[in-house]
């Protein structure tokens, strides 16, 4: 594990809170734009840094019990308790992914801490002749990790709290969990009693996973993430399957939680990336009203904070954004924030490929793309296109996908298309799921369908972190408020339950039966070979009004049929086209790469006439590749 992927230091907010009545000094101290710093004193000791505030330091030693409580990590926000000195310090606003990475960090030199190391004596100190130091934490080593998870095997059969890992409530959610029940630890001893090999090979397979180093950006990856990062308005694109919905996930644990409001132009897309819709965070309607309207819609309670707290906008599928609207927002961001600069002075960070679905349009109205409008080339300073794509592997494939994307229907895509018809992609009982052109059609099959399975029919209501926003909560969540299943009911995931064992978003699976105890939860087959009981998942996002609403259902959906709507950021393991419906420029693309393989793809009666690229896109594209050869020595 190399020593950068672990923060030894975050810029944060910090509250200091003495809990101790006989402490002296003030009980609560915030600091607005703090440092936290991990490092060790002169005594070898963990010690924990608060710098800022006027220059000032405060170092608190890990000598006692410390608690971390981490339920919203997700949001920049963190608890330590420290006792001795019995105090608590309340980390918020730091980036989400800067702040998993401190605590991990924290964690693991907290469990490596040894049992036979004495404590330093209050004597010993005072008579030490050693200088005061502190030097930052030493990068994790393969040891401290071994360490830790030998500690923890420990602690798991233990009930007693220990120094560096006390145990903690279920509120904390925490990096130090409280130990299991006492019946599986003795279970787990008992196993290592009979192999002695056991524990060592659980450690040694932890370890390996714990070692592992994440999923590394790609070189145009990282210099996008660098562009925002450096405060560049930056718009990256690229075809289906190259990472932007990682990468966009990467920027937004990147970046400060207060002053960052993650938004896209439709709820799934939003939910996706923990944000809102577009329209909502506005707040100025559909956007069709005249400006000055607009504007006194902008500065109602609520809606101008917004406006006035944001820092760093992003949105996420542009391609469905119409120029109008963008221009719209640009001149409100300037009314509202009175501020002259492209959007009020607001960063943007665009992603979205406008090859893909266009903006909506309602009967004769012309809509125009994005890029298009008036003040997109103001405000856009960096521009760049991801070209390695991740989701599908079979190179052939890939260079199918690449012509389809470009309008482009040669007789050999054609061919390879049409030879598709045959594919028998149905196995273990799993169907192909239908991608449909309208909405209507997919609720039609799915429930015709599922009338015709033989069996029980059963029900699972979800649980609504508030009744009154049911409308809003569906149109982001990806699940509906009522699920209604059958043993044979075709089912995909709509949610990473366990990317290791091919349990993601988008994987292909048949209800087997249902548990006969409990909430009867329904046991699903998946084509990648996994047979798992699904439960309750929580799914959490920013409502209208900036509060946020959760959503705690099954992570499933009929899948006879979806739309392609519907179907953007899913990778399906088996898919049954028919494009014989297609509308719009690009709607084939989408479909199409959904796929992961062409094995795995059937298409029915095609039609080469329904491959086309809107030709202002393409002429905006070759423009874009241009600029970025002649700029690839000077990024940005």
């Amino acid at each position: 594990m190399q020593g950068t992927e672990l923060d030894a230091r975050i810029c944060c907010s910090v509250t200091i809170e003495r809990l101790s009545p006989s402490d002296p000094g003030p009980k609560r101290r915030v600091i607005s734009d703090a440092g936290l710093t991990l490092g060790r004193n002169e005594f070898r000791e963990l010690v924990l840094q608060v710098s800022g505030g006027g220059g000032a330091v405060h170092s608190f030693a890990l000598r006692g019990e410390v608690r971390l409580f981490t339920r919203f990590v997700r949001d920049g926000k963190s608890g330590l308790w420290l006792g001795p000195p019995r105090l608590q310090l309340l980390i918020s606003n730091c980036p989400p992914d800067s702040l998993r990475r401190f605590l991990r960090l924290l964690r693991i030199k907290l469990e490596a801490v040894g049992r036979g190391a004495k404590p330093i004596t209050e004597r010993a100190r005072l008579l030490s002749s050693l200088p005061h130091t502190f030097d930052t934490i030493s990068p994790v080593q393969a040891r401290d990790v071994q360490q830790a998870l030998h500690r923890r095997a420990q602690l798991s059969c233990e009930a007693t709290p220990v120094k560096g890992q006390p145990p903690m409530d279920r509120k904390d959610n925490g990096l130090c969990s409280k130990p299991r029940k006492r019946a599986r630890a003795e279970s787990a001893e008992a196993s290592a009693e009979r192999d002695p090999q056991v524990a060592d090979m659980k450690c040694s397979k932890r370890l390996s996973l714990l070692m592992k180093s994440q999923m590394k950006l790609s070189q145009d990856q990282s210099i996008v993430l660098s562009a925002v990062l450096s405060g560049k308005n930056v718009f990256f694109t690229g075809s289906a399957g190259t990472g932007k919905s990682y990468l966009l996930k990467k920027i937004v644990g990147s970046l400060p939680p207060k002053s960052t409001y993650a938004t896209a132009s439709t709820g799934v897309a939003a939910c996706h990336i923990g944000g809102t819709t577009l329209h909502a965070f506005a707040g100025i309607g559909s956007g069709k009203a005249p400006l000055d309207q607009c504007i006194e819609l902008a500065q109602r309670t609520g809606v101008r904070q917004h406006w006035l707290s944001c820092q760093h906008l992003i949105i996420d599928e542009i391609s469905m954004v119409d120029a109008k609207f963008f221009d719209k927002l640009e001149a409100v961001a300037r009314a509202v924030r009175k501020r002259d600069d492209p959007f009020g002075g607001i960063q943007l960070i665009i992603c979205g490929d406008f090859l893909q679905l266009p903006p909506v349009s309602k009967g004769n109205e012309e809509t125009k793309f994005c890029f298009q409008a008036k003040s997109w080339r103001k405000c856009i300073q960096v521009n760049m296109e991801l070209t390695e794509v991740q989701r599908q592997t079979d190179k052939s494939f890939i260079s199918l996908l690449c012509a389809i994307r470009l309008g482009r229907c040669t007789e050999d895509v054609t061919r390879q298309l049409m030879q598709t018809a045959t594919n028998r992609v149905e196995r273990d009982g799993i169907l192909a799921t239908r991608l449909c052109t309208h909405k209507d059609d997919v609720e039609l099959t799915n429930e015709r369908r599922l009338q015709q399975l033989p069996g029980e029919m059963r029900s699972y209501e979800a649980v609504d972190s508030d009744p009154m926003e049911v409308k809003a909560i569906d149109a982001q969540c990806p699940v509906g408020h009522c699920i209604q299943l059958k043993p044979g009911a075709q089912v995909i995931l709509t949610k990473n339950l366990d990317v290791s064992r091919g349990l993601v978003n988008g994987a292909r699976g048949v209800v087997v039966e249902f548990e006969t105890e409990g909430k009867g939860l329904p046991l699903v087959r998946f084509l990648c070979g996994v047979t798992e009981v699904i439960r309750m998942e929580r799914w959490v996002f920013k409502g209208p009004t900036g509060i946020y609403l959760s959503r705690q259902q099954l992570p499933l959906k009929l899948a006879w049929a979806i739309s392609i709507h519907k179907s953007q950021g899913m990778s399906l393991d088996c898919v049954e086209i028919s494009l014989s419906r297609v509308f719009e420029s690009g709607q084939a693309y989408v479909a199409l790469s959904r796929a992961r393989s062409l094995e795995g793809l059937r298409v029915l009666d095609f039609d080469p006439s329904v491959v086309r690229a809107n030709p202002y896109v393409l002429q905006f594209y070759n423009h874009l590749q241009k600029k970025q050869l002649l700029s690839q020595a000077s990024p940005y």
